[in-house]
């Protein structure tokens, strides 16, 4: 626990539910195969429709047209207006409690990839729903969104930004993300990581690693 100054975290999936649930219920409701647009968003994954639309290269609009352009390629019928309609999961209040319990012993930061669509950096379409987001962003130190940085999770230069903004080394952090590829960079750069996959498991882990019940 001495070792540690900072925790920081993804939000969709870790602080919300997983945008991957809303996409599974969308193609389970217009029979498509489960998973699907998580495929089309895996081909070439540094330069299709989602990655430029979270570095904030293309906006909403165009985004729609190539996300169906590219799952058209697939042969599928999908408009991006939909997945984007999809982004902004549920809130989950005992993951804000944690945050909140480290934000007392830790410096805490938010890298979130995300895009330049709906209500703030929880892109929700809501206004409650998103000014409850922006209550939660405003308790991190520091937040770095894809959308207004230009640069997204994996590449290792964002786990670098939150470092130098929050004065620390990357071996004194923790990070937790949903997503593996997005842990690995942080790992290499001497992170510790916490790969969430429901809330009591992000909960136990967390716990286990700073030394105390958050």
């Amino acid at each position: 626990m001495a070792s540690i100054e900072a925790i920081l975290w993804d939000f969709g999936g870790v602080f919300t539910t997983s945008p991957f649930d809303a996409f599974n219920r969308y193609e389970a409701d217009r029979g498509l195969p489960s998973d699907v647009i998580r495929r089309i968003n895996s081909v070439n994954p540094n330069a299709n429709a989602w990655a430029r639309l979270e570095r904030s290269e293309i906006g909403a609009g165009e985004f729609d047209v190539a996300f169906a352009e590219e799952a058209r390629a697939q042969g599928y019928e999908i408009p991006g207006r939909d997945v984007l309609a999809l982004l902004s999961g549920d809130l989950r209040p005992r993951v804000v409690e944690a945050l909140t319990t480290c934000k007392a012993r830790f410096k805490v930061g938010c890298i979130t990839n995300n895009a330049p669509t709906g209500k703030g950096a929880g892109m929700s379409l809501d206004p409650l729903k998103a000014a409850r987001l922006a209550e939660v962003f405003a308790l991190f130190d520091h937040v770095i969104e894809s959308s207004k940085s230009g640069v997204r999770k994996p590449d290792p230069r964002i786990y670098m930004m939150m470092c130098e903004a929050l004065g620390v080394a990357a071996s004194a952090c923790v990070f937790l993300d949903d997503l593996g590829i997005n842990l690995k960079p942080a790992r290499d750069l001497g992170m510790q990581t916490i790969k969430v996959a429901s809330e009591a498991q992000l909960i136990a882990d967390l716990s286990r690693i700073v030394g105390f019940e958050v």
